[in-house]
């Protein structure tokens, strides 16, 4: 599923080309996209109908349009094949085109939300007088965000009885790190994924963080990542982090530190990729295994 650059990408798109933009009409075409609208499609249409877009927002891998003139946003939840595109009015319909979402100006380009799989979907919210969806209250700042409490997310490492990979996707502490940028971190930081986080010092735990921010604003400077033609910004084109990356998919192949072949584990019906040389359990870890 796509990370915080990959959602940060699409998020920078809406803003040049959907932000200040007022919306004259909304199709439904699927009514999966709008599942979590509980109100049901045509709620979904009259509370969009005749509202201006606000400033694109995000928090961690969640991605929001807020409507300037109410208390409400517009939702977006990209989920495994989601992708919002920018199209012209006239161009041909895609396979899998789920939402349409029409302008009242004379730009000549129309806000298109494709799914192939379905999981994604938009959905409107009343916001927190903080201007997040309600829905998505609980989710902790991400590690880009200036107001990222660094403090307090070292502590929580230390008190929480938890290993560090768990710790790095639990988005109630840190959002927006999934099982790429994770994996890729932690290479970094020659840290293994079980490395228990109460045993985590002070000095390791920055490190770490410093490494998570270095590798999202590395693929942010690419377009993020994209394996196949399902991950693209809002003119349609792929990121290229893939190319750089260091640990993730890499099972079998040299570590680029060391020379040792890497390895794949399954972990919480995933994988982490490692290298079995420069991240080596701690003795908690593999007593624990």
């Amino acid at each position: 599923m796509p990370e915080l650059p990959e959602v940060e990408v699409v998020r920078r798109g809406l803003q040049h080309w959907v932000s200040g933009r007022t919306i004259a009409d909304v199709q439904v075409l699927h009514p999966r996209a709008v599942r979590r609208h509980l109100a049901g499609a045509e709620d979904f249409r009259a509370r969009l109908r005749g509202h201006s877009v606000g400033i694109a927002r995000r928090r961690g891998k969640y991605l929001w349009l807020p409507l300037a003139d109410t208390g409400s946003s517009v939702l977006g939840h990209l989920g495994m094949s989601g992708q919002l595109l920018v199209q012209p009015e006239d161009a041909e319909d895609e396979k899998h085109l789920r939402i349409r979402l029409r302008f009242d100006d004379s730009i000549g380009t129309e806000l298109r939300f494709v799914d192939q799989r379905t999981f994604g979907g938009l959905s409107v919210h009343d916001n927190t007088p903080d201007g997040l969806p309600e829905v998505i209250a609980h989710i902790a700042r991400d590690p880009l965000d200036p107001a990222f409490d660094d403090d307090a997310f070292h502590t929580a490492l230390r008190l929480r009885r938890t290993t560090v990979k768990r710790a790095l996707l639990d988005q109630s502490l840190i959002s927006g790190v999934g099982n790429i940028y994770a994996d890729e971190a932690l290479w970094r930081a020659r840290l293994h994924y079980e490395r228990p986080t109460a045993g985590l010092g002070r000095p390791r735990s920055v490190e770490l963080l410093g490494h998570v921010r270095d590798v999202m604003n590395a693929a942010l400077a690419v377009g993020g990542t994209s394996f196949d033609s399902l991950y693209v910004n809002v003119n349609g084109e792929s990121g290229y982090f893939d190319r750089s990356l260091d640990a993730y998919g890499r099972e079998d192949e040299p570590c680029r530190r060391c020379g040792t072949l890497m390895r794949r584990s399954p972990w919480m019906n995933r994988s982490s990729y490692y290298c079995p040389r420069c991240q080596r359990p701690s003795r908690a870890a593999r007593a624990a295994s």
